[in-house]
This record gives C-alpha cells, sequence and structure tokens, in this order.
C-alpha cells in the first residue's frame, strides 16, 4: 500500500469509490482506486477555446529569494510592458495562518518580489491580505512590518483588505444551490494595479492543492471583525461542498482574472499532507512564475506530483479562457519538469475531495 494511504483511510477512500459507481469504480474498484485515486480520461471540452500559448519560468536554488527574484526575471518581457502602465503594485501574499509560517507567504519570498521590482517600478507598493485571522497580527509575526522602513524608496503599505473594508461583488451558489454574493476586497479589483500573487506549494483540504488562483480567489473575500455586529465571514461562503466550492472559485476567478499581474509561486519549501494549515515541509527548492495563473499552477501541481486532472478549479477556469492548462501549450523557462517533480502526500481527505469526478447523487456536505 502506498505510504501516503493509512488503513483507516483505505476504509474510506473504499467506501467512497464504491459510492462513485460509473466509470471510476467500475474501471478500478475501490483497492486499485487507493492505490491509484484513478483521474478522468482527459480534459472536458473548452467552453472558450483558448489558442494563446504561456509561458512559465521555474527556477531551483538554494536561496528562496533569489530564486523568487530569478523566476521573474526570466518572465521579464511578460511583464514589464503592463507594468509600465500601472500606478501601483499590490502584493498578495497567501496567509492562511497568522502564526504558523509553513502555511503563509515567507517574507524572503516578498523581499524578492520587491528585488524584481525595484528597478523597474517606483512605488507605491502595497501588500495586501485579507487573512481569516487578525491580517496584522501576521504580518508582525512573520515579519512584514520591518519592510516599509528598510524600503523607503518603495513607497511600501501594509494593508489589512478587512478592516479597509472596500469591496465589488460577485455572484456565487450557496450550499442548497442559491445565488448569494461575495464581498471581494477592491484593491484586488483595481484596473490601475499591477497585481502579483504570492502563494507556496501546499496540498488542500478542498481543492487538491492551493496555488496562484486558490490564493486570489478565496483570499479575496472578506470578514469583519468578530466582535463587530452584525458578523459577516464571506469566506465561509466558498465551503458548499467539492463541486461549489471549485465552481464558485471558478465563477470568483472570472471575475478578477482581469486585474491579475503576474503570479510568483515560492516552491523553496511546500506543505504536504493535511495543508493548508497542517501539513509537513517538503523542501523542493523552487519557484515558478507566470503571467498566466493558470499555467502557473498547471506546472506548479507537476512539480508536486499531484495529477492535474484531479484539480477541478484549474481545468474549469481554463475550460473558461482564463488560462492555459494544456501542458504542451505552455513554454517552460528554465527546469525540466522530469528533474524536478516531487510527489508530495496528499489530505487525508483526498477521497472525498475527488467525488466531484464522480456522479452527482445528493448535495455534498462541505469539506474543510
Amino acid at each position: 500500500m502506498p505510504g501516503d494511504v493509512t488503513r483507516r483511510q483505505l476504509f474510506h477512500i473504499a467506501a467512497g469509490a464504491a459510492a462513485l459507481g460509473g466509470p471510476l469504480g467500475r474501471a478500478f474498484g475501490p483497492i486499485a482506486f487507493a492505490q491509484q485515486l484513478a483521474a478522468p480520461p482527459g480534459l472536458p471540452e473548452p467552453v472558450v477555446p483558448l489558442g494563446r500559448r504561456a509561458t512559465v519560468s521555474l527556477v531551483k536554488g538554494e536561496d528562496r529569494r533569489k530564486n523568487v527574484t530569478e523566476a521573474l526575471v526570466r518572465i521579464d518581457d511578460q511583464i514589464r510592458p503592463v507594468l509600465a502602465r500601472k500606478k501601483c503594485v499590490v502584493i498578495k501574499p497567501n496567509n492562511v495562518s497568522t502564526n504558523n509560517q509553513l502555511a503563509a507567504t515567507h517574507v524572503d519570498a516578498l523581499e524578492g518580489i520587491l528585488d524584481y521590482l525595484e528597478p523597474r517600478f517606483k512605488g507605491p507598493v502595497v501588500i495586501a491580505e485579507s487573512s481569516a485571522g487578525n491580517t496584522m497580527e501576521g504580518f508582525e509575526n512573520f515579519k512584514y512590518t520591518r519592510l516599509p522602513a528598510e524600503r523607503r524608496s518603495q513607497k511600501i503599505e501594509l494593508v489589512d483588505l478587512n478592516t479597509e473594508g472596500k469591496y465589488g461583488v460577485v455572484p456565487v451558489l450557496s450550499k442548497d444551490l442559491r445565488v448569494d454574493r461575495v464581498r471581494l476586497a477592491a484593491r484586488l479589483l483595481d484596473p490601475d494595479a499591477f497585481v502579483i500573487c504570492s502563494p507556496m506549494f501546499k496540498t488542500h483540504n478542498v481543492c487538491v492543492a492551493t496555488l496562484s488562483v486558490k490564493n486570489m480567489v478565496l483570499g479575496a473575500p472578506l470578514h469583519n471583525a468578530p466582535k463587530e455586529r452584525p458578523y459577516f465571514n464571506d469566506k465561509r461562503k466558498y465551503h458548499t461542498g467539492v463541486r461549489g466550492t471549485n465552481y464558485n472559485m471558478m465563477v470568483t476567478a472570472q471575475k478578477m482574472a482581469p486585474f491579475w499581474g503576474a503570479t510568483v509561486i515560492d516552491g523553496f519549501e511546500g506543505m504536504e499532507g493535511n495543508g493548508p494549515g497542517s501539513g509537513t515541509p517538503v523542501p523542493s527548492r523552487l519557484a515558478v512564475a507566470s503571467t498566466d495563473y493558470i499555467a502557473a499552477d498547471r506546472v506548479g501541481v507537476e512539480c508536486m506530483g499531484i495529477n492535474p486532472l484531479w484539480v477541478a478549479h484549474l481545468q474549469w477556469c481554463w475550460q473558461v479562457g482564463l488560462g492555459q492548462f494544456e501542458l504542451d501549450k505552455i513554454d517552460i523557462r528554465g527546469e525540466k519538469l522530469a528533474d524536478v517533480r516531487k510527489k508530495y502526500r496528499l489530505h487525508q481527505d483526498i477521497e472525498r475531495e475527488l467525488r466531484w469526478i464522480g456522479p452527482l447523487e445528493d448535495l455534498e456536505q462541505p469539506l474543510g
């Protein structure tokens, strides 16, 4: 039995495989399903065919900060023409936790982005997050608060998007399949901003892997302080079952993608197992960058040894034309995938996460 499937998990996986039925269960059976976690036969048909190719840089090295900078330098020709037209840069870290560094964007990754920007953009630069916890507490714990004083020429501002409270609205489906609304941080919908996504390699408890798209679409919904009344937390509206979560991520990405500038995924030390907050480290020593968030994430999941056909929201974003998912249409600058791929251990709920592959028999219980 593979090392990432325990006896207890096998029981649940086997039960889930039987429940899935259809071609997945018939073709593989519960034991083979547990061993192989079979995927759909291939990509679905695109709704909006995407003719363009994408460029992704892939860097390996022993210095996180230099890796991030180099990844951006390798796609400088893609970034610079758009960056020149913008009035500010917004860097969106991924602080799903405000006290666990492995679950949050490292300050050295931000330094690497700022090193790239320094000779190319004269500011201002905003580091903006809407953490599920106390955003400013996370900024302090992870040493972001030293950046404005140390890099005065870049006019750095740290912003808690929850406290700022400015938003645009996107309609999503509730767990009862009714229309609901989500408030998305306005700074991430600003046509004058060049938005840089700064996520990490992490496994996930709903959508298999969390990289660029997940960081943006689940980092944008707002909540207010717990003591404020009436309390709201629009992030919770995404936890509607595996299909609902992935679908709402795609709908939110449609709203946000026109404002995306570039992403640089820090894979220096990734998280495997029970991500996005409670996993264990993997020393991948990589950085991935692109102006196409879907293409960057496709390369990212390949680096993590994850079957990309398991990641629903990326396929669906490609289907509606938001970015390139087909690997043979992605030009990789730098390392070869075969030389850097490591197989990440997946979340213990992986069988439940993959139930979107089979037929929908009833409304799903939320995960995460």
